[in-house]
């Protein structure tokens, strides 16, 4: 499924994106083009932006709030989801790299683009039942969100969707999402 959202926030949202995201070629290693949000950070306008339009990924068509939690995979993810989180007026919870929490948690294997890694999850993080949003900078294998999925699916809660800045599309990463509507504010 993909996101229909139309209208005055998702454009100014792309808009930001365009000027502001820089392509860093090479970089963590050859033959990846990793996508440098930090521009888009530190411009408060375009900030704003794409906060807004990853927001609508978490509301009804009336605008009204339809997620308790949002989840963002570590670590670009919870510079966006923290600020969704309060937009929506529902709790944030971060994804982490294994052994970065300090109690109990969930832990799930994946693929990357370019490696492996771990994602862990607190066991106590979202309750059985709440209805998350995950949040990410980046949909490109999908390995990532599949991992924050099963996560927050090993906790007892419903993964309602998935919003991301940008979607790699040659990389198919919506193949392993499965099926959950990715809200994506561009696809390149």
């Amino acid at each position: 499924m993909t996101s229909t959202q139309r209208g005055p926030r998702l454009d100014a949202a792309r808009e930001a994106l365009e000027r502001l995201v820089v392509d860093v070629p090479d970089f963590p290693e050859p033959g990846v083009v990793f996508k440098d949000i930090t521009p888009l950070l530190a411009d408060h306008a375009g900030l704003s932006a794409v906060v807004e339009a990853i927001a609508d990924a978490g509301r009804d068509a009336d605008g009204a709030t339809v997620v308790d939690k949002v989840v963002g995979m570590e670590a670009r993810g919870f510079i966006l989801a923290a600020p969704v989180a309060l937009a929506l007026g529902a709790g944030f919870v971060p994804v982490r790299k294994a052994g970065k929490l300090p109690r109990g948690a969930h832990a799930v294997s994946y693929a990357l683009e370019y490696g492996e890694a771990t994602l862990e999850l607190h066991h106590d993080a979202v309750a059985p039942g709440e209805r998350v949003l995950l949040v990410d900078d980046v949909l490109a294998t999908g390995g990532t969100v599949r991992a924050a999925r099963e996560l927050v699916e090993a906790c007892g809660a419903t993964p309602v969707g998935v919003a991301v800045l940008l979607e790699l599309g040659f990389l198919a990463g919506r193949d392993a999402v499965g099926d959950l509507p990715i809200h994506s504010i561009a696809v390149i």
